[in-house]
């Protein structure tokens, strides 16, 4: 009786990464050149291949934060995203990667490294508009990626992971009116904000003058689950002549009144 001999097929390993930051009150993806096939020339998300087969993925996602952008790991908040394993995503054969999220605040210019050719923070919403092509099925990932950092700045404390050290209310807002693409009523963001106990917390008595009166400044704090949560505002229908200030729950009474200090 012949008994058949089963080899398990040749499997490859990469780690990609949607990093994201604000720049200049617009939430942006880094994305990288390919400097060498397949598609070369295109843009991509930062990533490569594991080092060797006894290295761990978590560090070869911290590898490549450095290695292809010369960001320093410590300064970015790393999460695992997803599993992207389609058979034909790669052209060079059966490739699985595992895409992590990351997010820091007031990251550098980046600097390319290994097979890329140069480095850019882009603006998220080319990435998700196919404004820019990119390569693989990196478009998926970034789409999969920023809808992730949208979900969970409703739930959890995420926002601040792209503050500085302190921050101000105003700022924290301005956080989630670029991740969420949405002009946010700002008497109900501090109220809201402020409803959640342990989010965040006075840091001493310094305040920041912004352009106006000086505002207190906040530090994250040790809630990382908010409860109630800030739920996304949805945007009102086209054409229905209703003029809403898009934000969260609500629509801002009479006229430009009293900002509250943040």
């Amino acid at each position: 009786m012949q008994v058949d001999v089963w080899s398990p097929p040749p499997v490859l390993l990469t780690v990609d990464l949607v990093i994201l930051t604000l720049r200049e009150g617009r939430m942006c993806v880094l994305l990288v050149e390919r400097g060498e096939d397949p598609f070369q020339g295109m843009s991509a998300l930062p990533g490569g291949f594991l080092n060797h087969a006894g290295e761990e993925i978590l560090d070869a996602a911290h590898r490549e934060l450095s290695e292809e952008t010369a960001l320093a790991a410590g300064r970015v908040h790393l999460e695992q995203l997803a599993v992207y394993g389609d058979a034909g995503r790669d052209p060079r054969g059966r490739v699985v990667s595992v895409a992590h999220l990351a997010i820091a605040p007031g990251l550098p210019e980046p600097v390319a490294g290994t097979d890329a050719t140069d480095a850019a923070w882009v603006p998220a919403e080319a990435a998700l508009s196919g404004e820019v092509e990119l390569a693989f099925d990196h478009r998926r990932i970034v789409t999969d990626g920023i809808e992730r950092a949208r979900t969970k700045l409703e739930f959890t404390s995420l926002a601040t992971a792209f503050c500085g050290d302190v921050f101000t209310i105003t700022e924290l807002q301005q956080v989630y009116e670029a991740v969420w693409g949405t002009e946010l009523d700002t008497r109900n963001f501090y109220r809201k904000v402020q409803a959640v106990k342990g989010f965040i917390i006075p840091a001493g008595s310094g305040r920041r003058t912004t352009g106006g009166r000086p505002a207190r400044l906040y530090r994250a704090g040790p809630k990382t689950v908010l409860y109630p949560p800030l739920i996304r505002p949805v945007a009102p229908p086209h054409g229905t002549g209703h003029k809403r200030r898009r934000g969260i729950d609500v629509e801002r009474p009479g006229g430009d009144s009293h900002r509250p200090q943040s």
